[in-house]
């Protein structure tokens, strides 16, 4: 049954999981920024792909769909959060079916039912179902297992064979998937010539000199730049500059902070139910209906608070304890002795070191390396420090630090054993050898069987209604007050107590503002057609605080301005300012490179670079600056080149020594290195054409 609930409860994990590979192409921005049908067409509509028009009823009934299966499967509802998922789901779901589905289609692709059975009980298990059905303690796969499972699905609940059914569908769309990428994947190829010129990029040589002036040594504020000019560039260069749409807002927050009456009111709370916490009879039924924060009452010293753990050697059954404060939450405690528990708990670190495969030879080697380590630490070499180092598992990046455990079968059977049957804290002095590799093991927190009787009352401090209302009066008659972009900027100018904050460019499906979460609401009026620039919004409430906002800026996938990329542009113009300034006054100079930085001043350099290559060459101060590069390999020895703009600076360039790249017969490692790089890029490729093929309009932010 243990693995029936499993499947039930992680099959939608499981499908999410093989799906990330098929939506890809949904981390492209821009296809949430399509052409919204939304106004002027219908405004019913979540969104179209590929020509398929999705109403909001049909998105939502899929997503009620998704809601019911969770809360039978999990006995609760979806949070907020998992909603959101949900609705991604379902939207990645459509995205298969309409955009791949005909992709698919055209090529006459599908998954046969009999690939299907082979995927998950013939010769070729899907990973996914190898790891659903994996014996955590041995780490093997054992098909007997799926086969016996499949054999008792139709005597299961309703929803668990939905769930099955959902994740077998996840893995045909999954082979779909890699059937067409294979199939487009192996429709390239790299040809002679392209393996050539990786070979010379790599091995061919060069010596050069050069003077470099970087475009820093010419301060920005001596550059004027015009809006003219910002508008030619962009002109020339609209490839560059991507439209989204997004919005930018300022905003004033007003938090909700307890006043010192709420203050007053909660210690007078707190010391009222301490005293009646003293004289409870069952003061852990109390205790759990006067928390706001509810806690076990038997605890193992783990689970001790830090706080308390330092009293316990002196606390008596019966007394009182407290308050101890963590963040915003105040504990009182009431002791009440010990009791011996069946099973053990310690904390222990390791250093796994796994064999290479099965082989005799790999596991001698591994022990060999482990032993090692081992006489390291005895030596008296720090134990986290080497597990960093050594380490094979995810424990590795916290020094091997394992954390509490209980003898419960939680660790496999030989480590279990070997750890729970040493004394004390400290290294174990032999190695332990399971199905994992070598364990290097300390025990940092001996084994202990004991629980702690805590009755805890935690309550968090709080403001009170009181409190609320006045700081919502406050933000409320400062929105009344300021409707205006110079009112609002004169308002926060004068009152000094108030934070002024920015959120610049925020796309129309984000959740959150800057560290704001859950907060749709605000991002919805930015993007509402009635709100204009210098807009300012009514009051909205963000968990422990209330919001007052202006929008700043718009900016329009389908109109690129000059103010959506003003910076950007600023720095490129500039750039090309100083690049022409620099060359205009190295263009009159002659003589060698140190005669020429001499005669030019201050910020220019002559530098060396030896035995650089076109595929990895850097140059000292400039770095690997592609143009520079280039030219170097296109000059003869002895020939120097023009003054010429780099990426951060102006060049010019004296070729010193040239080394060839020597005489290749067999290019096949340099075809098979630039084949792999394209099969590594298929699958991104592959996205981007068909998102741009299936023109996707995304309208899903003017419902959710």
């Amino acid at each position: 049954m243990a693995l029936i609930t499993k499947i039930r409860e992680k099959s939608g994990i499981a499908a999410a999981a093989i799906a990330v590979s098929l939506i890809l192409f949904l981390l492209g921005s821009d296809i949430f920024q399509g052409k919204s049908r939304f106004f002027g067409g219908n405004s019913d509509e979540v969104g179209e792909i590929a020509g398929e028009s999705i109403s909001s009823k049909d998105f939502q009934n899929k997503v009620e769909e998704a809601s019911k299966a969770y809360s039978a499967q999990t006995g609760r509802g979806p949070s907020e959060q998992e909603l959101a998922m949900m609705r991604e789901q379902v939207w990645n779901q459509y995205i298969l079916d309409f955009a791949y589905g005909k992709e698919y289609e055209a090529l006459g692709l599908s998954v046969s039912p009999e690939e299907l059975v082979d995927m998950v009980q013939g010769n070729n298990i899907h990973p996914s179902v190898r790891q659903q059905f994996t014996n955590p303690q041995t780490g093997q796969f054992d098909k007997n297992y799926v086969i016996q499972f499949l054999k008792n699905l139709k005597s299961m609940p309703a929803a668990q064979q939905q769930a099955w059914a959902n994740f077998e569908k996840s893995l045909g769309q999954d082979r779909l998937r890699s059937k067409y990428e294979s199939l487009l994947r192996l429709s390239t190829y790299t040809t002679n010539i392209e393996a050539q010129k990786d070979y010379q990029a790599q091995t061919a040589k060069a010596d050069v000199q050069y003077l470099y002036v970087p475009f820093y040594s010419i301060a920005d504020s001596t550059i004027k730049v015009t809006d003219s000019q910002l508008e030619e560039y962009l002109a020339k260069h609209k490839d560059l500059f991507k439209g989204e749409n997004t919005r930018s807002i300022q905003y004033v927050t007003f938090p909700v902070i307890p006043s010192k009456q709420d203050t007053a009111s909660f210690y007078n709370d707190i010391k009222r139910l301490a005293k009646d916490l003293a004289v409870a009879k069952n003061d852990s039924a109390f205790a759990m209906m006067n928390s706001d924060v509810k806690t076990p009452y038997l605890v193992s010293l783990a689970e001790v608070p830090a706080a308390v753990k330092t009293q316990l050697g002196s606390m008596i059954a019966g007394g009182i304890y407290g308050p101890f404060k963590e963040n915003n939450v105040y504990s009182i405690y009431k002791y009440g002795g010990i009791q011996k528990d069946s099973l053990f708990t310690l904390r222990a670190s390791h250093i796994l070191i796994r064999p290479e495969n099965t082989s005799d030879s790999s596991k001698a080697a591994a022990r060999k390396r482990a032993e090692g380590i081992m006489a390291q630490i005895k030596g008296g070499a720090n134990f986290e420090a080497l597990a960093r180092l050594n380490g094979m598992d995810g424990t590795a990046q916290q020094g091997g630090d394992l954390g509490f455990f209980k003898n419960n079968g939680s660790m496999v059977k030989p480590f279990e054993k070997a750890v729970f049957g040493f004394s004390g804290a400290g290294l174990i002095p032999g190695l332990i050898e399971t199905d994992f590799g070598f364990h290097i093991v300390k025990v940092t927190e001996p084994k202990s069987n004991t629980r702690y009787k805590l009755a805890a009352i935690n309550r968090t401090i709080a403001p009170s209604q009181a409190t609320m209302d006045e700081v919502l009066r406050k933000a409320d008659n400062f929105a009344a007050a300021n409707t205006s972009a110079e009112a609002f900027d004169a308002a926060v100018k004068k009152d000094k107590n108030i934070l002024m904050l920015r959120a610049e460019r925020m796309l129309e499906g984000s959740s959150n503002v800057n560290n704001l979460t859950n907060a749709r609401d605000i991002v919805r009026w930015a993007f509402n057609d009635d709100t204009k620039v210098g807009t300012v919004s009514d009051v909205f409430q963000n968990d422990n605080q209330y919001i007052v906002a202006i929008l700043t800026n718009k900016t329009s996938k389908d109109e690129v301005k000059v103010a959506d990329y003003r910076d950007e542009l600023t720095a490129r113009v500039r750039a090309e300012l100083k690049a022409e300034q620099i060359i205009n006054k190295l263009g009159g100079i002659s003589g060698s490179l140190e005669q020429v930085a001499q005669k030019y001043g201050a910020g220019a350099l002559v530098e060396t670079a030896t035995d650089i290559t076109l595929a990895q060459g850097v140059l000292s101060s400039a770095g690997a600056d592609p143009t520079a590069l280039g030219k170097a390999f296109g000059l003869k020895v002895g020939q120097k080149s023009k003054p010429f703009k780099g990426e951060q600076g102006v060049f010019i360039v004296q070729a010193v020594k040239s080394t060839p790249a020597p005489a290749i017969a067999d290019l096949t490692m340099y075809k098979n290195s630039a084949r792999m790089m394209a099969a590594q890029r298929a699958s991104f490729y592959i996205n981007e054409a068909i998102k741009e093929n299936a023109k996707v309009v995304d309208n899903r932010a003017r419902f959710y």
